[in-house]
């Protein structure tokens, strides 16, 4: 069983190597650990930190493409090396190290395949009053968007089988942490999460310039997600009120025709025509959105198909790569143990 802790990366030399640092060594039930930084256009020295430290596998891009273009890209790179379990923690050492053993447990127990570390926000003393609250509000729309119980949705902690980490695909460039929850749920893919620790802050959060900048863009990530799985009943919600306030003031001109008193109603008889075909088009929309959500699951298993295909290939040929070197090994510890 083979694991690999990735850490994206950006401008992160100074604290880096504390974050390496702390990282485990051995875990129960894993035969090998491997570590992988997503360099996403650092302009000081991270990557000659993470190579001096020791990190085996560098992602590089040339200019910053943002944290879910980064995630996305270590997902492939440890795929491609043959990873059967992943870590996601950051550079800036906010997740505590050693919580990575309960972390892949569920994944090693086989009973998830996603597994989020839940952070003790209300304990945690450099966020805000009010970012408290709106960690908890974000993480309550997630779970009502996703269908899950994950209780701290936008914690970057995270274990990801090699099953499942070949299904996950993030299409806005902001952030992962959302998006991939409400994909988790809306695909059945066996989701939980542990409890975990944090480590002292080192530096402030860089995802976000203001709370209001974070609100408005997780709103807009989490809305998206959610039309993507579930465009025809969100395109339902919108057709409601139009169709509803169209058909009362139908009712109501229909009653001034009874009462013999229609002709200085006929704006309203306009009114609920126009109503009704914003109701219509909408339903329309709805329908071609989910004829296009259709498509898009079709899409995404030919992708996972493709990329099993591929990635079981290169993991084929890493285990008989690894197995040769057992062998070479072998074979030079028995002539040197007959020479002795």
């Amino acid at each position: 069983m083979k694991l690999i802790i990735q850490i994206p990366c950006y401008n992160e030399s100074e604290t880096l190597e504390v974050a390496l640092d702390d990282l485990p060594k051995q875990l129960d039930g894993i035969d090998e650990i491997e570590y992988l930084i997503i360099n996403d256009g650092s302009k000081d020295n991270t990557v000659e930190v993470a190579k001096k430290w020791g990190v085996h596998h560098v992602v590089n891009f040339p200019q910053n493409k943002g944290l879910a273009k980064g995630f996305m890209a270590g997902l492939d790179e440890c795929l491609r090396q043959g990873a059967d379990i992943i870590v996601n923690t950051d550079a800036d050492n906010q997740y505590c190290a050693d919580d990575i053993q309960p972390l892949i447990q569920p994944i090693l127990d086989g009973y998830a395949e996603y597994v989020i570390g839940a952070r003790p926000i209300d304990d945690t003393e450099h966020f805000s009053f009010i970012k408290k609250k709106l960690q908890h509000f974000g993480s309550w729309v997630v779970r009502k968007a996703s269908d899950t119980d994950i209780p701290d949705a936008p914690s970057g902690f995270r274990a990801i089988s090699r099953e499942a980490a070949m299904r996950i695909n993030v299409v806005n460039n902001y952030t992962y942490t959302l998006e991939t929850i409400v994909q988790a749920g809306r695909e059945k893919l066996a989701i939980t999460s542990v409890p975990i620790r944090t480590n002292e802050e080192l530096r402030p959060s860089r995802l976000f310039k203001s709370i209001w900048g974070y609100v408005k863009k997780s709103i807009v990530t989490i809305l998206r997600a959610y039309m993507m799985y579930k465009p025809l009943k969100c395109f339902t919600f919108l057709t409601i009120p139009p169709a509803l306030i169209g058909l009362a003031y139908i009712i109501r001109f229909l009653i001034f025709v009874v009462q013999g008193s229609a002709s200085g109603h006929v704006q309203s008889l306009i009114l609920a025509c126009t109503l009704l075909i914003i109701a219509f088009l909408t339903g329309t929309m709805g329908l071609l959105a989910d004829m296009i959500s259709g498509n898009r699951k079709i899409l995404a298993d030919t992708q996972y198909h493709v990329k099993k295909t591929e990635y079981d290939a290169l993991y084929k040929q890493i285990k008989e790569r690894e197995e040769k070197e057992k062998e070479l090994r072998a074979k030079e510890n028995g002539k040197y143990n007959k020479a002795v």
